[in-house]
């Protein structure tokens, strides 16, 4: 498979998760966590830290906007429980 094709899968695969996920607002992060491990707070630090190896400055909040869809707090006021 060339590289590029593998990386557009790559990168649409993780695009579908966070649609996935953003879809899903009844599942808790602490259950992400109970039972694979990672949550939404875990991709968001992945992402920033893959954007900061590249030299692009990507804040928490920015990030974990990117991966909610929304402000991480607007998020939490309305579906953390």
């Amino acid at each position: 498979m060339d590289n590029n094709i593998k990386k557009e899968l790559q990168s649409a695969a993780f695009e579908r998760l966070l649609k996935h996920l953003r879809e899903k607002k009844d599942v808790q992060n602490i259950d992400l966590m109970n039972l694979a491990g990672f949550c939404r707070n875990c991709l968001s630090k992945w992402y920033r830290e893959e954007a900061n190896k590249k030299g692009i400055i990507i804040s928490d909040p920015e990030a974990r906007e990117y991966v909610y869809g929304m402000p991480y707090s607007e998020w939490k006021e309305k579906y953390q429980k």
